[in-house]
């Protein structure tokens, strides 16, 4: 056999029904593919799946088990040394009255069975050892401490997912998170979209996950009284979930906590699935998760929880594919129906589709073949079929294989299923040609069936099994990240307090109750740093009614904190708690509204007084805020914080009444924009234009008057300009023709001269003398076209001078005049009317102050300011 493989028996002959020497062997990697394993009672699937998670452990395979019924704790019975007093312990008593035989007599044949079964198997003691000490085995028991207790409220921890890279992973570990929390107090079969309890309380989970910030169930109990948001959807969360609902669902599930039964699922380990997989120094682990005791919607609960754990350690793993963990369930069914949609389907659907990537096999067994979504395991790479319960059992599961496994016959697989007695199983490995019948190995643990409650103990001793050493609970909200403490937010918008006529709410109760834990209140408040004895209480004051409240988030981190005060920060400071001391805080939107001069613009003034006369007296303009935006809800307080006491006017109602309208005169009167103006040029420019594009606005304006009067103005000297210059032009081109007249005329004059000078002298022909005359007169006339034609283009030009100038001269004049303009602007002051002052934010503002240890003194400094 390959020393990496699992052994897990011997072939059997199909034809004659009996095993053959050929061992059977398993690669562990095919389990990344998943297995499911299904037989009826005693058809030895038990055995199967011990011998699996045997292989897992010699393999240095981690697995989580999930032990309904109580068998797999048989996996903790290691007895190498196979004597009678190891197995005697664990028999049954009623088999001392059932068989007559004393205990003694009893343990000695299950230690001589037990060893010849192994002989036959051909392990030997060193195998036995080795599976003893390959894994450290223990046995969890969630709702007890009979094992070792898992404390559930762990599981409401943010998990340690980047929430903007995961939010569609975390959003459905949500949902099956509070449709599992909601299964335990009876509310089953809820739809996540149209059931309002659903909605609230994943809001509330993602408003904390998303931030990074743990919640515990006390804390969502309390916020499913007071969320921690002011709407849901297009609605208010009152509209959408009336305060009086809300406080029969916080109720039904203060339910849990309030009843004895549940104080062990609050204590034990968290479920840190890396560690339940490992020891610090990396050996691998096998956890057993005992839930025989639980009821069904307990089971359901925690098994849901359990599963989304594990998805998301898994999902914080790089991809592998060798087998890196296994989870074992060992009765799946109600738990991956084929129609319903119990919370715990949605985590081992993703993983049956996404675990393979990861190196996370799954292994399934269920007696109930009937009641599983072969769909949904239509992924899974190995099954083994045991020996059915009703020829029903067997159509349903050769119904489902087909659909899932296509590619195996029917008629085959119903031959060989048929034929199977007890521990012969049919393996039907994707990764194989064929099916293969089997016959399942000898266990190397002692198989004395399931274990009681009672016996829990004893089995986790012999292991040496112990829980780790127990960690406090992170505080609800506690932030992983430390530079800047949570929840820390933008800014703030009203909180209506009820009054104080209505019940305490859950937040006043589990502040109460949290108060003997506080840290010790500080020392003398001077400026922003303050050394005071205490005059801070867990349980916020009360505000009358028609008072509004807002929470000031915490925006500066600690060394912020000391640097506001001018203080360096020491190495050991740390915060220990945060209190809330109250001021006065007020914001108004202002419009400011003329449309004569195009002004309609918005302005945000506020204040925040924190120190206030009793009598009611405020000199807003010395109390300017400065922190950030107040555009964005802040609701509720820090976790675990104190809170100053409040005195008038604060808690006055009329005196409260009466600031609010000193504020809104007091804005009234020093509200005001400037507004600029050129009347002449008809421009208009509110406070959102600077002078400098006012300016521009002008020029260009009066530059688009000036050029349409000049136009205009030049007109008509345009027209003579271009009935001149059209003259001109004729004028030249005639003087072009006259000047080459006059060159043919002087040299025709010329010509004839000479030849009537020949004749005389009795030369050539005789030309007539007066033909000569007459030629030379011609020319003068050429001539004197030439004079009169250059003495019209000097007169042409002038005119043309005379004209341009004039032209010139108008266009100076206009643009002097409209230039002078640009420059005439008013400013007008632009004043709001009353009605036009909207005072969006008027009330309490609790400011968070940082109780921060330094050495032997705690000192208080401010954890809100300017940015």
């Amino acid at each position: 056999m390959a020393d990496s493989n699992f052994y897990l028996g011997r072939l059997v002959d199909a034809k004659t029904a009996k095993p053959t020497n050929t061992p059977v062997e398993y690669d562990p990697a095919d389990l990344t593919t998943h297995a499911v394993v299904t037989g009826m009672t005693g058809s030895g699937k038990t055995g199967l799946c011990v011998a699996l998670l045997e292989e897992a452990a010699l393999q240095n395979v981690p697995a989580i088990i999930i032990d309904p019924k109580g068998d797999l704790t048989n996996l903790l019975l290691h007895f190498p040394n196979l004597l009678p007093q190891d197995f005697q312990p664990w028999i049954d008593p009623e088999m001392e009255r059932r068989t007559g035989k004393s205990m003694e007599q009893i343990a000695d044949e299950a230690s001589t069975a037990w060893g010849n079964g192994l002989k036959e198997w051909g392990i030997g003691e060193e195998r036995l050892l080795a599976l003893q000490n390959a894994a450290q085995f223990a046995i969890y028991t969630p709702g007890s401490d009979s094992g070792i207790p898992v404390s559930v409220l762990s599981s409401l921890a943010a998990p340690d997912l980047d929430w903007e890279s995961n939010r569609e992973v975390l959003r459905e570990r949500i949902s099956s998170t509070v449709t599992a929390l909601l299964g335990l107090v009876g509310m089953n079969d809820l739809d996540p979209i149209r059931s309002r309890e659903h909605i609230l309380l994943s809001n509330i989970f993602e408003f904390h996950w998303s931030e990074g910030n743990d919640l515990d169930l006390t804390e969502l109990i309390l916020q499913t009284q007071t969320p921690p948001f002011a709407n849901l959807g297009a609605f208010s969360v009152d509209t959408f979930f009336p305060p009086k609902d809300r406080m029969e669902l916080a109720m039904v599930l203060n339910n849990i906590l309030a009843a004895p039964a549940f104080e062990t699922w609050r204590e034990g380990e968290s479920l840190d699935i890396k560690a339940m997989l490992f020891t610090p120094e990396g050996k691998p682990r096998h956890s057993i998760f005992y839930l025989a005791h639980l009821s069904d919607g307990e089971r359901m609960f925690f098994v849901t929880l359990l599963l989304s754990a594990v998805e998301t350690w898994m999902r914080t793993q790089t991809g592998s594919t060798s087998l890196r963990a296994l989870l074992y369930m060992d009765e799946i069914y109600g738990y991956l129906p084929p129609t319903a949609v119990p919370p715990s389907k949605g985590p081992l659907l993703r993983m049956l589709k996404q675990a393979r990537a990861f190196g996370l096999g799954l292994l399934l067994a269920t007696q109930n073949p009937v009641d599983m979504d072969y769909k949904a395991l239509s992924n899974t790479g190995t099954w083994f079929i045991g020996k059915l319960q009703t020829e029903r059992d067997k159509n349903r599961l050769l119904d489902g294989l087909e659909s899932a496994s296509g590619g195996i016959p029917r008629a085959a697989m119903d031959k060989l299923i048929s034929s199977l007695g007890k521990r012969v199983f049919v393996m039907h490995n994707v990764h194989e040609k064929m099916p293969v019948l089997m016959q399942t190995r000898w266990t190397m643990n002692f198989l004395a069936g399931p274990m009681t409650r009672a016996q829990i103990p004893a089995l986790n001793q012999l292991v040496n099994a112990v829980a780790a050493p127990h960690t406090a609970p992170v505080p609800a909200f506690a932030s992983r990240a430390v530079p800047k403490p949570q929840p820390s937010v933008d800014a703030l918008q009203p909180v209506t307090i009820p009054s104080a006529s209505q019940p305490a709410t859950f937040r006043e109760v589990q502040n109460l109750a949290a108060q003997s834990s506080t840290p010790q209140p500080v020392t003398n408040r001077q400026s922003s740093t303050v050394n005071r004895q205490s005059d801070g209480s867990m349980t916020k004051p009360t505000i009358p009614a028609g008072i509004r409240e807002y929470f000031l988030p915490q925006n500066y981190s600690l060394p912020e904190a000391f640097q506001s005060v001018q203080r360096s920060m020491p190495s050991q400071a740390m915060i220990q708690g945060v209190i809330y001391r109250p001021s006065l805080l007020a914001s108004a939107q202002v419009r400011l509204l003329d449309r004569k001069y195009g002004v309609d613009s918005e302005i945000v003034k506020s204040a925040l007084v924190d120190s206030l006369d009793r009598r009611g007296i405020v000199r807003w303009d010395e109390f300017p805020y400065a922190g950030p935006s107040l555009d964005k809800v802040e609701t509720m307080p820090g976790a675990s914080a104190r809170f100053g006491t409040i005195d008038a006017p604060l808690n006055d109602t009329k005196l409260m009444t009466a600031l609010q309208k000193d504020f809104t005169d007091w804005i009234f009167r020093n509200s005001e924009v400037t507004a600029r103006a050129n009347l002449k040029l008809k421009i208009f420019g509110g406070p959102d234009i600077t002078q400098a594009e006012f300016m521009k606005e002008c020029a260009n304006a009066a530059s688009d008057a000036r050029d349409a009067e000049v136009e205009k103005k030049t007109a008509a000297i345009e027209k003579k300009i271009k009935s001149i210059e059209d003259k001109l032009f004729r004028e030249e081109r005639e003087l072009q023709q006259d000047q080459a007249d006059l060159q043919n005329r002087n040299i025709e004059t010329g010509l004839s001269g000479a030849e009537a000078v020949a004749g005389m002298l009795g030369f050539g022909r005789k030309k007539s003398l007066s033909t000569s005359v007459s030629k030379f007169r011609m020319a003068q006339n050429a001539k004197e076209d030439v004079r009169e034609s250059e003495e019209s283009i000097a007169q042409y030009k002038k005119d043309l001078a005379v004209l341009e100038r004039q032209r010139e001269e108008v266009a100076a004049e206009i643009n002097d005049r409209w230039g002078s303009l640009v420059n005439e602007i008013s400013e007008v002051a632009i004043k709001p009317k009353k009605t036009d002052i909207y005072v969006n934010i008027f009330g309490v503002a609790w400011k968070p102050y940082y109780l921060v240890q330094s050495g032997a003194e705690t000192i208080e400094l401010p954890a809100f300011g300017a940015e």
